[in-house]
């Protein structure tokens, strides 16, 4: 006569679940479950949102691609401004930077003039050919060549 599995196996489900229990420690402001969550931290629930910072919230579509049309001028020496014309650079909230691939890590001055203008600073580093990438909250985008001339 062999065994019956799932027989076996739901007693053994059973006796389980009926020896198992939870250790629940009633405080003021509601029932803790330990190690369920935050509660295993003693860090308070956020409670539900504030509906101030939802409105305040920036909305970003990711669903565009930005794209650099153009660069004008074509070619400048650090320090000076160039102005970068695309599309879909998203607001100002969810537009993240403008890097120089010939600057590296360094950080690029720029300001957010609308959605398809960003005017920035060529920082200063050697001359030579570089490309301009935009960060924007749909992704990155890169320029044709970009002529940085001695200063």
């Amino acid at each position: 006569m062999r065994p019956r599995l799932p027989v076996l196996m739901i007693v053994a489900c059973f006796i389980l679940f009926a020896f198992a229990h939870t250790d629940v420690e009633a405080k003021d402001d509601g029932a803790i479950v330990d190690g369920a969550g935050f509660t295993l931290y003693d860090v308070e629930s956020i409670q539900g949102s504030d509906e101030s910072k939802i409105e305040k919230d920036p909305v970003c579509d990711r669903s565009k691609q930005p794209k650099i049309v153009k660069v004008e001028p074509d070619e400048a020496k650090p320090g000076q401004k160039i102005t970068i014309k695309g599309e879909h650079f998203g607001t100002k909230e969810c537009f993240h930077g403008v890097a120089f691939s010939a600057a590296g890590q360094a950080t690029v001055d720029y300001t957010f003039v609308n959605e398809t203008t960003i005017q920035a600073t060529v920082p200063d580093v050697r001359p030579g050919m570089s490309f301009i990438d935009i960060i924007a909250g749909g992704g990155n985008a890169r320029s044709k060549a970009f002529l940085i001339q001695a200063k």
